[in-house]
């Protein structure tokens, strides 16, 4: 306090001196008391304001590696994921096995057993046509075969009576009882009877292969499945007349139509500028219209070797490494080729 009372008595002015100069002495006072008052203020406010405190000591910037586990190599090239070349193609799902299921003749359809949308198996009944006609060749020519029989056995017992006969008329020819002639015709009747049986067994044998050929009719008048599928169409009405051949007016040509599901791919046409980005095996991003968001993993098959002309485009063929009942034949779809 008197240090302060002190400071305050030195600051104050001398009023005998007042119209002059201050001396010398007292202004370098005064310069000195400002200085030292001011370095006490800055020194306050600086301890005030947290500086005092000693600042934290460094830590090393080296982490400690845990034992046992091994440090990436410093010259380790991280690998390259696959990128998107920047290739889009458009195109369809198509199906490369499908069918539309015929008969093999002309005839009436009497019943269809599938609908739109059914699974069905190879060798499954689609439909069926009427067989009358061909039922009643079937048993005619069974009625063949039954008659064909019967004459081998009536042959076959008129050679053993004849038989019979030549023996003793041989017996009796050297008694001198019989005459040459009735051995001779004797001989003559055995020998016409074994070519007779050898006939019917030859009518016998067609008889049986008219049977296999009738009964090959009738099976022809059933419409079966070629592969598994899926009938994405019905063509035909009980009632109506299929044909193999279309004739025109109300004759149908096939029963339904048939998908292999198995076999969806993808066709899209590449401007024939970028065919040389394109190649087989390469891996493909299929994305369908349908739906936007679902990315479908997908590879090249094949580059069809040739161009079309009015386009200039080739076609490449794109298989899909899904199988989803969400796929269907005709969606549309857009494909990245992935660079490796």
């Amino acid at each position: 306090m008197n240090d302060k009372r002190e400071l305050l008595r030195s600051l104050q002015i001398d009023r005998s001196t007042a119209g002059g100069p201050p001396p010398k002495g007292r202004t370098l006072l005064l310069v000195g008391v400002a200085l030292v008052a001011l370095g006490i203020g800055t020194v306050a406010g600086w301890t005030l304001a947290g500086g005092g405190e000693k600042p934290p000591a460094r830590t090393s910037a080296t982490t400690p590696v845990a034992s046992g586990t091994a440090s990436p190599a410093p010259n380790a090239a991280p690998a390259v994921p696959p990128r998107p070349s920047g290739l889009v193609a458009s195109g369809y799902i198509v199906a490369r096995r499908t069918a539309t299921v015929s008969a093999e003749i002309t005839g009436r359809v009497q019943d269809v057993l599938v609908d739109e949308g059914m699974v069905v198996t190879q060798g499954q009944e689609l439909a069926r046509l009427d067989a009358t006609l061909a039922g009643i060749d079937l048993e005619l020519a069974k009625a063949r075969v039954g008659a064909a029989s019967a004459q081998i056995d009536a042959l076959t017992a008129d050679l053993r009576d004849a038989e019979r006969i030549l023996q003793r008329t041989s017996s009796l020819v050297k008694s001198s009882t019989a005459s040459e002639a009735e051995f001779t015709r004797a001989q003559a009747r055995a020998e016409t009877l074994r070519a007779q049986i050898k006939g019917a067994r030859a009518d016998l044998e067609v008889a049986r292969i008219s049977v296999d050929r009738e009964a090959e009719m009738v099976d022809r008048h059933i419409v079966r499945a070629p592969f598994n599928g899926v009938v994405i169409d019905k063509n035909a009405q009980p009632g109506e007349i299929i044909s193999p051949m279309s004739s025109g007016g109300f004759t149908r040509t096939g029963v339904c139509t048939l998908v292999d599901m198995d076999s969806l791919e993808v066709e899209v046409d590449v401007n024939e500028a970028n065919i040389g980005r394109v190649t087989a095996g390469q891996k493909v991003e299929a994305v369908l219209d349908a739906y936007p968001d679902w990315k479908i993993d997908a590879a090249v098959i094949a580059v069809v070797p040739t161009a079309n002309r009015d386009k200039a485009t080739i076609r490449v063929r794109i298989g899909l490494k899904v199988r989803d009942a969400r796929v269907l034949p005709d969606m549309g779809a857009k494909v990245t080729f992935i660079e490796s």
